[in-house]
């Protein structure tokens, strides 16, 4: 089973900054919460035991609201001084890590992904990383995927402007830790999707599941107001 986590905390979230400017992205609040709590009690439920939160702007509001512990998961810290990147700052924090498999999510967004269902999928296929993909009737703002047989993930498309169904990244995956480090230079700021998914997609074995579940990215004012509405009900809300 999954036991650790990687949230992905330091972004600037320069396009929600006339909504929320005084807090990092992840920390905005929802319903008077920061939304960074409603991933902590999704990933209780699941029984991860460990998080590491991925920190750079305005870090100290994070350490100072979550500590060292939410309910019964532990929190670990990682401060990018200099911007790393969503690689950069996923293997800054995979240092502080143990298991062989961990799971990685973005903070400012939500899939209600089934992560008994998908780390069977991702031990069953012989998976080197794994994403969760989510079907989307937009998928303008975020590019597609294209998935072959077996769920390998053939080719990553650039996004445009062009308003289509398709399939997109979901920023929930499943890393093996091992050749995650062998395979990157620490320090050294880099792009998860660009640099190690697309520059090498031929050489390891990335799959990608497709999930059905709840998904938002609060990265842009709409959909951070529509969360208020959406979480009012939401079966991970804090208590």
């Amino acid at each position: 089973m999954l036991k650790e986590a990687i949230i992905l905390a330091g972004g600037f979230g320069t396009r929600l900054q006339s909504v929320v400017n005084d807090v990092p992205k992840p920390m905005a609040p929802v319903n008077n919460v920061p939304f960074l709590n409603y991933i902590f009690d999704y990933l209780n439920d699941y029984g991860i035991e460990h998080v590491v939160l991925s920190t750079g702007y305005l870090s100290e509001k994070i350490h100072h609201y979550f500590k060292s512990a939410y309910k019964d998961i532990k929190i670990s810290y990682t401060k990018e001084e200099v911007p790393l990147g969503t690689g950069g700052g996923i293997r800054l924090a995979m240092e502080k890590c143990m298991e062989n498999e961990v799971l990685v999510l973005n903070g400012d967004s939500f899939f209600d992904v089934d992560l008994h269902s998908y780390y069977k999928q991702y031990i069953v296929s012989g998976a080197n990383c794994s994403l969760a993909l989510r079907s989307v009737d937009n998928a303008a703002r975020y590019g597609t995927i294209e998935l072959g047989e077996k769920n390998v993930i053939l080719s990553f498309k650039e996004k445009d402007s062009f308003e289509k169904e398709g399939l997109i990244n979901g920023g929930v995956y499943i890393l093996n830790r091992e050749l995650f480090l062998k395979d990157t230079k620490p320090g050294i700021p880099f792009s998860i999707e660009k640099d190690f998914y697309e520059a090498r997609i031929k050489e390891i074995h990335i799959f990608g599941f497709e999930y059905s579940g709840y998904f938002i990215d609060i990265g842009i004012p709409e959909d951070y107001k529509k969360a208020q509405t959406d979480f009012k009900n939401f079966k991970y809300k804090p208590n």
